[in-house]
């Protein structure tokens, strides 16, 4: 196959080329190339493929037909490669769930899909972590329900295996009956609230966590400017610690919940439209590391209840290029080459690869995207339901 006159985006920039591939992969990038199979892409841009490590399955049930659809629904979001989150149903806490899981990927088509581990057991005792990074796991998964004993112990098993430690910042008595965030809409909707407060504390601590043993965290799905802040102080301090935030909480504010629509109660909830702006400032001023769809899934069963009873979370990942594109790109929030780093170059490193750059030698793990196609999203479990967006992804086969 080869691709003439492509808009080659990664994340060393643009370029003008013609690319050629063989058997899966880049096997030449240059200037009028010839050959047979001609795809003429004047026009259209090609992409590493992304990569999301915030995922979760249907209703949260870990099963082989639910893992078949998340990888088929990733492709046609040109997401090419997803990390599952643990703390599904049953969690991955133990071998016997793991190995049930990894056999559930075999033959698989659509995106490559990786597992990470439960660090806590339902009684929030310790899992066992080191077999279970033995056994194929990518990396452990904490929420900060633990105790500090408990989370030591984590910190020590993350800095013996050299891993990243993906932490989600709660506090347990603080979430335990909230539904939203809690504030002037929640007061407005008569439903109680969560305090951003239960984030922030919580990030605090576990910086000093990864300060004290020189560990790795990524913060998951982050929605507190003031947690951005003190992740970027800690930074220039020296501690590898980064932030991953989701498209919907840089994009929607708790507002959306008026009329007590359940698609924009989301885990954790949404925040007040002033952080929004300060959110997106912290993105076009390169502070936020990663950008997730954090895609949870639910059957209507679960979401067309009381917003109170309603499941958590929306559908993004069908979409994913084409929302990061039309809200990010096209807007001017940030340019494609920033896109690749969020999306592609920085979640890869979090789970220990590389990726973002397209090069000869290398497996074709790419998209063909066309920037001016239009298309009408067409889902009530999405947030953008029915709004119109720019760009789809071309098929290639090879």
């Amino acid at each position: 196959m080869l691709i003439k006159n492509v808009t080659l985006y990664d994340i060393n920039g643009k370029r003008e080329v013609d690319v050629r591939i063989n058997n899966s992969t880049i096997a030449e990038i240059g200037k009028s190339l010839e050959g047979d199979n001609i795809i003429d892409a004047k026009g259209l841009y090609l992409l590493p493929s992304l990569i999301d490590t915030n995922i979760r399955l249907q209703d949260g049930i870990l099963n082989a037909k639910n893992i078949k659809t998340i990888a088929q629904e990733a492709q046609k979001g040109g997401v090419g490669h997803i990390v599952l989150n643990a703390d599904s149903t049953p969690a991955i806490d133990n071998e016997i769930v793991l190995e049930y899981a990894q056999n559930s990927l075999n033959n698989l088509n659509g995106a490559k899909i990786d597992l990470m581990l439960n660090a806590l057991q339902e009684d929030l005792s310790l899992s066992n972590i080191a077999i279970l990074l033995k056994s194929g796991a990518i990396a452990p998964y904490m929420s900060t329900i633990a105790k500090n004993d408990v989370a030591i112990k984590i910190a020590e098993y993350v800095q013996m295996y050299g891993v990243t430690l993906f932490c989600k910042a709660e506090d347990n008595s603080l979430i335990s009956s909230g539904v939203m965030l809690d504030g002037d809409v929640s007061s407005k909707l008569g439903l109680a609230g969560i305090l951003d407060l239960s984030e922030v504390l919580h990030v605090s601590r576990m910086i000093e966590i990864a300060r004290h043993f020189e560990i790795k965290i990524l913060f998951k799905s982050i929605t507190s400017p003031r947690s951005i802040s003190l992740i970027n102080q800690a930074k220039k301090d020296g501690v590898d610690v980064s932030c991953e935030v989701s498209i919907h909480h840089l994009l929607n504010s708790d507002e959306s919940c008026e009329g007590f629509n359940t698609t924009a109660k989301l885990d954790p909830p949404l925040a007040s439209s002033n952080d929004i702006k300060l959110l997106q400032e912290a993105l076009k001023n390169n502070q936020i590391d990663i950008l997730t769809t954090l895609h949870q899934p639910s059957s209507p069963v679960n979401k067309e209840v009381a917003f109170f009873d309603a499941a958590y979370g929306c559908e993004a990942l069908q979409d994913a290029i084409a929302l990061y594109y039309t809200k990010f790109v096209k807007s001017g929030l940030i340019d494609m080459q920033t896109l690749i780093k969020l999306t592609v170059q920085n979640p890869a490193k979090a789970i220990g690869i590389e990726a973002g750059e397209i090069k000869e030698g290398q497996r074709a793990d790419i998209i063909l995207f066309d920037p001016n196609a239009k298309k009408v999203i067409n889902n009530k479990q999405s947030l953008y339901d029915k709004e119109e967006l720019f760009g789809k992804i071309v098929p290639l086969y090879y």
